[in-house]
């Protein structure tokens, strides 16, 4: 993070209504700073403790922490610790007395943007926050009308706030990606936004999934083939990487990637340059490079199974993605956008989940990420006969057992219906053959048929004698 050197140019006025947390326990103190930052057009939260000042990250994350060192409780570089461990991207000013000025210095060591000494110069306060925010968090400061980019990530998760400014940063260099997460957590996803977002966006994204290819094949799909160099290669083929000069390759699942072709792609990586298949010279390339992967590379790297200098070309740069799970607050935000897009995808009318069935979509496990929350809903919206979807749906779509408890009364009325059904199918709707299976007698039987609206002829097989339904042969 830049230390209290930065010198780079600082805008007079912010660009939007940026955030700003100020944390401080001298009221007058957080009186004053709040009046000069709302002067300066910045939107203010002031809060008295680092107690006070977690809880309000928790409901909405601001663009920049503004915090006193000495605070009662938790102090200023406590606050920044926990500040940074839920997001990594978030610059900390801090304001500290002369006698913890070394504790501030030691801050920024440690990732503290800056530090300013009270009593502070207002103009260089305002000057730094604008350092700050244009250098740590480009992506909070852009306008709504400007995040096309993003627009295929539907989210209102901190975590993912905070993935996304990182990512926006990553984009406007050309360095290297590596997209860790789950399956179906979204790497091609973000893997597309940072290509948008990048100076790169007016060339290709190109994606290949390095597990779904044979190894026999994945070496002429990445790198192309001259016609001849093998059985089937009647013509010239041009490989991923060329079809993607000037933008983007996505590696995905690089960690299925065979040893042998790790070898011949760090030596790509290295010289910039291909040799296809049978071809006895290289050719330029100009492409950035975004790889992903479900797997753990490190542990692959200690059994030889991934190469230690691929991972390092690769790794430049590493992003994580949530699970489904550690972003609830979007499951229902992400549900309700399928939900939208599947009902026109499928000409129906629907307005939405049921109260019930969106807790259990909330709720649920998710192994499957985002990828099984589309899949849920799509056979929700597939098979839904209401405008409203039912929980009923939504729990059978999820493979989860009814969470409704039957009243004695109503599990014994379904029980004896379903039993009444199942005699009058085995007897082709022939009273007294079901009755004598049920050991009552026909007149019994025949009340109960009657409770359960129950018609025997309904039951009867094409052909069926109307005497034998009745049982009149069987008396």
């Amino acid at each position: 993070m830049p230390s209290s050197t930065t010198t780079a140019a600082a805008p007079s006025r912010p660009s939007a209504a940026a955030r700003i947390l100020v944390v401080d326990d001298d009221a007058d103190m957080l009186r004053l700073l709040s009046l000069r930052l709302q002067g300066a057009g910045y939107e203010v939260v002031a809060v008295g403790s680092a107690e006070a000042a977690l809880a309000q990250l928790d409901m909405a994350r601001p663009q920049l922490v503004l915090s006193d060192v000495r605070l009662p409780g938790r102090d200023g570089l406590a606050l920044f610790d926990e500040v940074r461990s839920r997001h990594p991207s978030l610059p900390v000013i801090l304001l500290t007395a002369h006698g913890t000025i070394p504790d501030a210095v030691e801050a920024t060591s440690r990732g503290v943007f800056t530090y300013l000494t009270k009593p502070y110069d207002g103009k260089d306060l305002l000057e730094k926050i604008a350092q700050a925010l244009a250098l740590s968090a480009p992506a909070a400061t852009h306008s709504h009308a400007n995040e096309t980019w993003r627009a295929d990530i539907v989210s209102r998760s901190n975590r993912m706030t905070d993935l996304l400014a990182e990512a926006y940063m990553v984009a406007q260099s050309d360095a290297s990606v590596l997209l860790l997460g789950d399956s179906g957590s979204g790497k091609e996803l973000l893997a597309q936004a940072i290509h948008r977002a990048s100076p790169r966006a007016r060339h290709p994204f190109v994606a290949v999934n390095c597990g779904a290819i044979p190894e026999a094949l994945l070496e002429s799909e990445l790198f192309g083939h001259v016609k001849g160099a093998f059985t089937d290669a009647v013509s010239n083929h041009k490989g991923l990487f060329q079809a993607a000069e000037g933008g983007t390759l996505l590696l995905d699942e690089i960690g299925d990637m065979p040893p042998a072709l790790q070898v011949k792609l760090l030596r790509v990586l290295q010289e910039r340059a291909v040799r296809p298949v049978g071809a006895s010279q290289s050719i330029p390339i100009n492409v950035r490079i975004i790889s992903a992967t479900h797997r753990d590379l490190e542990a692959a790297m200690a059994t030889a199974q991934f190469r230690e200098d691929l991972y390092y070309r690769l790794n430049v740069v590493t992003l994580v993605l949530p699970t489904l799970a550690d972003r609830r607050e979007d499951i229902a935000l992400l549900a309700n956008h399928f939900l939208d897009k599947l009902a026109r995808k499928y000409d129906k009318r629907l307005s939405g989940f049921a109260p019930e069935a969106l807790k259990a979509l909330t709720m649920a496990a998710w192994p499957g990420n985002v990828r099984q929350l589309y899949n849920v809903v799509e056979q929700v919206c597939a098979l839904s006969t209401t405008p409203l979807v039912p929980l009923t749906l939504v729990q059978r779509a999820l493979r989860t057992p009814s969470t409704q408890v039957l009243s004695f009364a109503e599990a014994r009325q379904r029980f004896e219906r379903e039993y009444l059904v199942g005699l009058l199918k085995m007897t082709d709707g022939n009273v007294a053959d079901a009755a004598r299976l049920a050991q009552r007698n026909r007149t019994e039987f025949y009340r109960l048929l009657q409770k359960h609206a129950l018609t025997p002829g309904n039951f009867k097989s094409e052909g069926a004698d109307p005497d034998d339904v009745a049982g009149e042969r069987h008396d």
